[in-house]
This record gives structure tokens, C-alpha cells and sequence, in this order.
């Protein structure tokens, strides 16, 4: 048989043939041209005319060692070695394969062809046919790879990406190595040979079918099964059967939950409620809880106002916290209702959450499912003690701890639930406070002296400043007016400047009593002689000048008289002066308590 092949193949047709030479030597005699002409075209007709690098179809002739021998209908049978059929272990005389023509006659005269290269140019041609014609191709999943799966498509090896095979998030691809699986075509690149495919779209277009008819059949109310596909903070997406909903995480469960992990888990089956849905937005919300009563149903008839109740603290706020009775009932502790004092603080001071504690039923509707608790009613009421009024009777001093401070005065709490008021007036008796930040800070301990106690109205007005003698009383012997002092200027503006005067206390001199003899104004830190020329004791003011101790002589000289007839000059006056001040201050008491406030000041 091959040896036929080889002889077809040496009768090469030549338009050439010189005929009359053949019938010389007796050969063809007996033909006319015509005849002669008729039987060549016969014979041409026999043949089919091809051309190289391109795919056509062969009969196999036969199967010999290594070589298969295939007639493509050629002048010549051509060989494809027997190794490009392995995935034909039946090939047998008759199969009709396709086989790409290499070459029409390598140099021993034999027609080349290659089954392997007709495969590859068929399976690209069949993937863009696929691509075009959006045609659904069956393939093998030959391999897992990093982001997603090869697959076999017509000898070729494509790229599944992770996110094309499911609608789902898909966590093991091995599952699926071996297996047959059908995709579509979604882009070619030949100059890199690359195909990728996905098996995503075809589910998508099932489920879009199965998403029209579930929207259509959808009522509120209906109950649904479904599969959990993804979880998020505020809830879990359910898959329905093609169409989406979401749980949210306040529907999953009657009592308060933190994150969907601790109730539910991935790939779950659950049952759940329609609770809603958007047509034009296909959006589906669903409900759990909804699947049973509610928790306030079954809650004891037995708990009423003034039951004591145990629970757990599920959620703090900053108006109160909220305490979980029985899962799914909760009541609200206001902040004003966990402690007596009436200055309120933060709640997180008091509860924390996953506290367990006992509380109170101050108000509860059942028809509301709403529930208001407290904690402070678990003790008595400081303001109704019987020793109340003895122990804080007006003159007694205590000692509390700043808790807020407001414009008008700071709040002091004595103890737990006993709250005082210190003006920002009382103080202290010598420097004048605008704000009592510039005195105290929160969570210092200050001492007090009690001025007036209300118990009905829970009200209780304190003082620092009548801890000692009002200081005033002493300073209105010693600062009389046409006094003269040493005084340091603490700052100055348009209207004059402010002067320290003995004992730490403040007074005034207007800008036109200011100017020094040698001419302009004392600078900042500065110190000189000033005479008092105005006390005003119930509005602690002090009003001063430095001209008149140069200018007004009558002042200068009557000063001595003043203070007991003594004569001298400027300096000596101020040193009669102070030395009346240190007889004062040896003579009263009181003066003792002014150093001791002068000190406190300095330290201030």
C-alpha cells in the first residue's frame, strides 16, 4: 500500500509531455489528440488540488509502527507520525481526520501534515467562532492556578478567573480540578495567546430567569428559604434562588446582638420573612425574629413598678443605659436615675457594658414594649435622712469634690447624692473672680462653710471665702482714706492702671492720678507711693493716686497728724504709716488670718 502512494507520487502531470515521442516508440498509439486530451483531464479530475498551511480533511489508509498514512485526496498519501493520535487509541483504516499541509513535497518528494498544528488551528478558530457567536463550549478543568482555574476548551488552555465561576465568592478552587464544566468565551488575546473564559455568565443568565419569577410571585409576608451568602457589620445577604435580600442585623434577633457571626454562619439554610421589597431597585428586605412572638408576650405579668429586676447592661449611651431583662426586653436606665446627686455625670462612670445588675421598674407599657428602670431607688435617698439637717446645719464646714463648674459657681458634692452650690461671689474675699477656673479645676477638694440648707427643694448653698472673717473689716482701719501705701502696678490701660497693695489685694488709679513727679506714667512692675482717696468697703474698692502724694501737700502733712502728730518728710510718713499697720496686726487678731490669706494668694 505505501509503496503505491510512492509510486502516484513519482507521476508528476506535465502540460509539457511530449506525446509524438511516446508513440514513436510505441506507446499511446491508437489515441487522437482529443482522445489524448480527454483522458488527462480524467486523470486531473482524479486529483484534489490543495495548498499548503491550510486544514483539510483525510481518510486514514493506514496505521504502520510509528506513522499513520492518511489520503487527503492529494497525488500522494502523506504520514502523521502515530504520536499526535494519543487521544485516539481506536484509530483504525477509515477514520476521517483533519490534518494541517505542512508541505506539499519536502525534498524526498513526501507530503508533510501535522494532525498537532490542525488541532491548534481549528480549536483557535472554533474559541473565536465561540467568542462571536456567543456559543456555549464544554471544557476540562485541567488545573488550579494563583486567581482562578485552567480549563481544556478544543485543546486549548484557557484562564477561568476566580470571580467567573460563581455569583458566589468561591473559597476552594480545588473542588472543581477534573471536572467538566461549561463556559463561555469573554476574550481573546492572540498576540499573547491568551483566552479567558467564565462559567459566571451562564449562571447569571439562569438566575435572571429565576430573579423574574421570584420578583413576580413576591408578596410581603411570604416565608422564603434561602442560603447565606455573604456576611457585613449590619447584617447578611441571603441568596433566595437567583435574587439577593438583606437581613438586617436588628431583624435577625428580638434581643440585641453585636455582629450576625454570633447567630448565624456562611452557606447557612435559613428561613426567613419578606419584609419588603423594591421592584424598580430589586431590593428585598428580610426578617428572622419576625418568625416568632415577641419576647414581650412572654414577660412575667408579674413585673410591675416597683419590681426589682436582674438583667445584663447591653448598650450604654449618653443619656442613659439599656438593660436586658429577658432576651429581646430591654428597659432604659437614664443617667439622672443611677445616682441621687443632682449634678448629672456620664453613664459610662456608672455601667459598663455586659454588666450584670439589679434595677427597679419605675414605668412600664406593655402596649409600647417600653420600660424605664433605676438603680439609685436600690438606697435610700440621702436628702430624706433623718440627721440630715443636723449634720449640714448652716456654720458647719465640710470638705467635697468639685464636679462641674458653670459661670455662675462650681457644684460641690459633699457625698454620694449630696450636692452644694459655692457662688463664684463666694470664693474668696479678696480677689475678684470672673470665672471659678481661675480658682478650682474639677476633682479638687475644696473646703466649705454651709450658708443655707433646703431639704425640700434638695437645696444646699455653700461658701469658701466665710471659711475666715471678711478681711474688709480690718482693711477699712487700714486703708483710710488719705493713707498712703507702697504699691506695684500690676497692668495698666486707657483708664488707669491696677495696683497691688499690701495683704495681696487690689486696688485702683484712675489715669489722671497716675503721673509720676519727674513727668510720665510708672511702668508695669513698678513701685511708688499712692494715697488712698476712696474705700467702698461693701463693693471691695480701693480707689488711689500718686500725684496728690506730691501735688496735694495738705495730704502729706496732715497724715502725721493723722497717725498720731508725728512730723518728717514723705518717707517718714509711709514708715509711720507701716509701722501702724504692724501695731494694728499685733493688736488684731484677725490681721493673722489676712497673712495666712496673703500667703494662700501668693501660692494661687
Amino acid at each position: 500500500m505505501y509503496k503505491r502512494a510512492k509510486q502516484q507520487k513519482n507521476m508528476s502531470i506535465n502540460q509539457d509531455f511530449d506525446w509524438e515521442k511516446v508513440t514513436k516508440r510505441g506507446i499511446g498509439s491508437g489515441y487522437s489528440a482529443d482522445e489524448k486530451a480527454q483522458m488527462e483531464q480524467m486523470y486531473i479530475d482524479t486529483l484534489t488540488q490543495v495548498s499548503e498551511k491550510e486544514v483539510v480533511k483525510g481518510i486514514v489508509v493506514g496505521v504502520i509502527d510509528r506513522d499513520v498514512i492518511l489520503n487527503i485526496g492529494f497525488k500522494s498519501d502523506g504520514l502523521v507520525p502515530l504520536s499526535e493520535f494519543r487521544d485516539m487509541p481506536d484509530l483504525k483504516p477509515g477514520d476521517v481526520v483533519e490534518v494541517f499541509i505542512e508541505n506539499q513535497e519536502d525534498t524526498a518528494g513526501q507530503l508533510i501534515l501535522s494532525r498537532k498544528k490542525a488541532k491548534i488551528l481549528t480549536a483557535w478558530d472554533n474559541i473565536q467562532k465561540a467568542l462571536d457567536n456567543d456559543i456555549v463550549v464544554e471544557g476540562l478543568v485541567k488545573r488550579r492556578t494563583k486567581g482562578g482555574l485552567i480549563v481544556d476548551i478544543f485543546g486549548v488552555e484557557a484562564f477561568l478567573p476566580g470571580s467567573q465561576i460563581d455569583v458566589k465568592p468561591i473559597r476552594d478552587f480545588d473542588i472543581y480540578v477534573g471536572k467538566k464544566m461549561e463556559v463561555k468565551v469573554i476574550k481573546i488575546n492572540y498576540a499573547n495567546d491568551n483566552v479567558v473564559v467564565s462559567h459566571k455568565v451562564l449562571i447569571e443568565k439562569d438566575l435572571e430567569e429565576q430573579r423574574g419569577q421570584i420578583l413576580n410571585n413576591l408578596e410581603k409576608g411570604q416565608v422564603l428559604e434561602g442560603v447565606i451568602k455573604n456576611m457585613t457589620n449590619f447584617g447578611v445577604f441571603i441568596d433566595l434562588g437567583g435574587v439577593d435580600g438583606l437581613l438586617h442585623i436588628t431583624d435577625i434577633s428580638w434581643g440585641r446582638i453585636n455582629h450576625p457571626e454570633e447567630m448565624l454562619k456562611l452557606d447557612q439554610k435559613v428561613n426567613i420573612v419578606v419584609l419588603d421589597f423594591d421592584e424598580d431597585k430589586k431590593r428585598i428586605s428580610l426578617g428572622m425574629k419576625q418568625l416568632t412572638s415577641h419576647p414581650w408576650e412572654s414577660l412575667a405579668a408579674e413585673i410591675q413598678i416597683g419590681t426589682r429586676v436582674k438583667g445584663k447592661i447591653v448598650n450604654v449611651a449618653d443619656y442613659g443605659a439599656f438593660l436586658e431583662v429577658i432576651p429581646g426586653v430591654e428597659g432604659l436606665i437614664h443617667v439622672s436615675e443611677m445616682s441621687w446627686s443632682q449634678h448629672l455625670r456620664n453613664p459610662q462612670d456608672f455601667l459598663k457594658v455586659n454588666d450584670e445588675i439589679e434595677a427597679v421598674v419605675l414605668t412600664i407599657d406593655r402596649d409600647e414594649r417600653k420600660m424605664s428602670l433605676g438603680i439609685k431607688q436600690l438606697i435610700e435617698d440621702p436628702w430624706t435622712r433623718a440627721d440630715l439637717t443636723t449634720k449640714y446645719a448652716l456654720g458647719t464646714r465640710h470638705k467635697g469634690t468639685v464636679r462641674n463648674l458653670t459661670t455662675f459657681g462650681l457644684f460641690l458634692e459633699l457625698e454620694e447624692g449630696i450636692d452644694g452650690l459655692v457662688h463664684v461671689s463666694d470664693l474668696s474675699w479678696t480677689k475678684k473672680i470672673k470665672h471659678p477656673s481661675e480658682f478650682v479645676k474639677v476633682s479638687d477638694e475644696l473646703e466649705v462653710v454651709v450658708m443655707e440648707l433646703d431639704v425640700e427643694n434638695k437645696r444646699l448653698a455653700l461658701s469658701h471665702k466665710h471659711l475666715e472673717q471678711n478681711p474688709w473689716d480690718t482693711f477699712e482701719t487700714i486703708f483710710t482714706v488719705g493713707s498712703i501705701h507702697r504699691c506695684t502696678v500690676l497692668n495698666k490701660n486707657d483708664k488707669g492702671a491696677i495696683l497691688e497693695l499690701p495683704y495681696g489685694i487690689e486696688g485702683f488709679c484712675p489715669v489722671k492720678a497716675l503721673t509720676k513727679e519727674q513727668g510720665g506714667d510708672p511702668e508695669v512692675g513698678e513701685a511708688l507711693d499712692f494715697v488712698v482717696t476712696e474705700f467702698l468697703k461693701d463693693e471691695k474698692r480701693i480707689t488711689l493716686s500718686h500725684t496728690k502724694t506730691y501735688k496735694d501737700k495738705d495730704v502729706v502733712s496732715e497724715q502725721p497728724k493723722k497717725d498720731g502728730g508725728k512730723k518728717g518728710g514723705k518717707k517718714a510718713e509711709t514708715a509711720e504709716v507701716t509701722e501702724k499697720v504692724a501695731e494694728d496686726k499685733a493688736t488684731l487678731g484677725d490681721l493673722e488670718a489676712l497673712s495666712s490669706l496673703k500667703e494662700q494668694m501668693n501660692k494661687e
